[in-house]
């Protein structure tokens, strides 16, 4: 079997807008501009694109998973339904401690071993280093989102888009 190439993707900050809190409500989850385009490149190009996303919120009781899943469903009507995945880790360390949450790679792990994917191919785009520290740990490069201050990448863009354009294509 030939192995793929994927494009593991963060949510908030990435796709979403980062809002400083928790997004789990429809009315608050805005896709950021040009995410649709970056898919469309991206999918022409023999991408998967699969999203690893933290969501704590759910283990402290802010929202529950159907919340997560209603804003999945509403970014794949959105986006064309391209995104082959959608992982989430729904534990906190101090609820809980998992291997699912990032910075550890078990959902990108899982995703690996579902699609056939070849890390040696394939980019972690994400807001925060402990999206590029569990992409490292399968071997996936990884592109820094810069909004945050403070972080530095061998590989940085100011959004999806530009990192699709800059490194990937």
């Amino acid at each position: 079997m030939k192995l793929k190439p994927c494009i593991f993707l963060d949510r908030d900050g990435v796709i979403n807008e980062e809002r400083g809190e928790y997004t789990y409500r429809l009315e608050d989850f805005r896709i950021l501009p040009k995410v649709k385009e970056a898919f469309e490149l991206l999918k022409d190009a023999g991408y998967l694109l699969v999203v690893i996303t933290n969501q704590a919120g759910i283990a402290k009781g802010v929202y529950g998973a159907n919340d997560v899943i209603q804003c999945h469903q509403y970014l794949q009507e959105r986006t064309g339904h391209l995104i082959d995945g959608l992982y989430y880790a729904p534990q906190h360390p101090t609820v809980t401690e998992s291997l699912l949450r990032k910075p550890d790679s078990l959902m990108l792990e899982k995703a690996i071993v579902k699609f056939g994917i070849d890390p040696s191919q394939s980019w972690m785009v994400g807001d925060s280093e402990r999206d590029l520290i569990a992409a490292g740990k399968v071997g996936v490069k990884g592109i820094l989102i810069t909004d945050q201050l403070g972080q530095r990448s061998d590989f940085e863009a100011e959004n999806l888009y530009e990192a699709v354009i800059k490194f990937i294509l």
